[in-house]
């Protein structure tokens, strides 16, 4: 059979021994009477490693950015400012809207995952006395940046955002789903890089490599209601810490692997880069965490056809295995790492690309 190489995202990493482990012994208890200790410990060392109050334990990234939209725009006709290419307005179905009855209010998303903040000023609405128009609720930023590969906002961005959102007397919500890659990179303790957010959600279920769930973390008073819209949303769990208990594996060697993560995208883009191809181009100057972005300037040869090519083996091709990828946007496929994936499942990736792109 031939190799497998899974590029699509990392969250198709499997539990590991100690993760299956600690699910199995998990002392548990009924976790909506706030009474499962293992879910109690994780949200305390999460609170704590964000540098807030209180955390709580959602299924999902989805229903931790929704949750937090719904407990910050706590009262009717609230709009949030969020960019026009973070994961909360592509990827999340509008439930901000569909689900929360908010206003969404879009601001271009620039090459680096920030935007304007001259633009942002403008789109600020006043709470009162306009009678006409939504009040400015929220302001959400992404960080890492999904859609944009991987990019680590500038603390002097979000310095910046932090002080105007608060002179405005408006809170921000981080949505921290790759929060540690960000950490990573740019050198920053987490709770540092979240201390001006009211708000950041984390994914365990991401980089991470657990298998199940997010955190949501804010002040005592922002997570009783947080509490209150997880149960709404479905997300009130019982027993949960035997998902609880693979999250706290996880964290132990999260930075640590993380770290290679990001060392083996820069060589695989830098392997691309040296190809040298007309058909299939990345640049490893703009790598930074664990995405690679693959560009397709040959009309010829397109992200599509990428994708399908990696996915068959021929008869002559110089390796036998599959790299499974994602045709992304604007004709470009996204490669994500994790830690699953072995420097050698890598190299067979490469040399995979390099039979198709010479």
């Amino acid at each position: 059979m031939a190799r497998e190489v899974d590029l699509r995202s990392d969250t198709v990493t499997k539990p590991t021994a100690a993760m299956r482990k600690a699910m199995a012994e998990a002392v548990v208890g009924d976790d909506v009477y706030s009474e499962d200790p293992t879910v109690n410990e994780l949200q305390e060392r999460i609170a704590k490693f964000l540098g807030k109050e209180a955390a709580l334990f959602v299924p999902s990234g989805t229903m931790g950015n929704l949750t937090a939209v719904m407990a910050h725009c706590w009262t009717r006709g609230q709009e949030i400012i969020i960019g026009d290419e973070s994961h909360m307005f592509m990827y999340e179905q509008g439930g901000i809207s569909q689900l929360a009855s908010v206003h969404v209010s879009s601001i271009p998303t620039l090459d680096d995952g920030t935007f304007d903040l001259e633009v942002l000023k403008e789109k600020i609405r006043p709470k009162f006395p306009n009678i006409h128009e939504p009040s400015t609720g929220l302001i959400c930023i992404e960080n890492s940046h999904n859609r944009c590969g991987g990019r680590v906002l500038p603390m002097s961005f979000i310095r910046e955002l932090c002080a105007l959102a608060r002179n405005n007397e408006i809170p921000v919500h981080m949505d921290g789903a790759r929060i540690i890659n960000a950490s990573i990179q740019c050198g920053v303790p987490v709770h540092e890089i979240v201390k001006e957010c009211a708000s950041v959600s984390m994914c365990l279920s991401k980089g991470i490599g657990a298998p199940v769930g997010s955190v949501v973390a804010g002040s005592k008073e922002f997570i009783e209601r947080a509490l209150r819209c997880r149960k709404v949303l479905g997300g009130a769990m019982r027993q949960v810490g035997v998902l609880a208990a693979a999250a706290l594996v996880a964290l132990e060697t999260a930075e640590e692997r993380l770290r290679v993560d990001h060392q083996r995208a820069k060589k695989f883009a830098q392997e691309i880069h040296n190809l040298k191809s007309k058909l299939i181009t990345a640049d490893p100057d703009v790598i930074e965490s664990n995405m690679v972005l693959l560009n397709f300037p040959c009309p010829s040869f397109t992200s599509e056809d990428f994708v399908a090519r990696m996915a068959e083996v021929k008869k002559d091709d110089e390796v036998e295995v599959v790299v499974k990828a994602c045709a992304w946007f604007k004709n470009r496929v996204r490669c994500v790492l994790h830690s699953d994936l072995t420097q050698e499942d890598l190299d067979y990736a490469v040399k995979k690309i390099r039979s198709v792109a010479l």
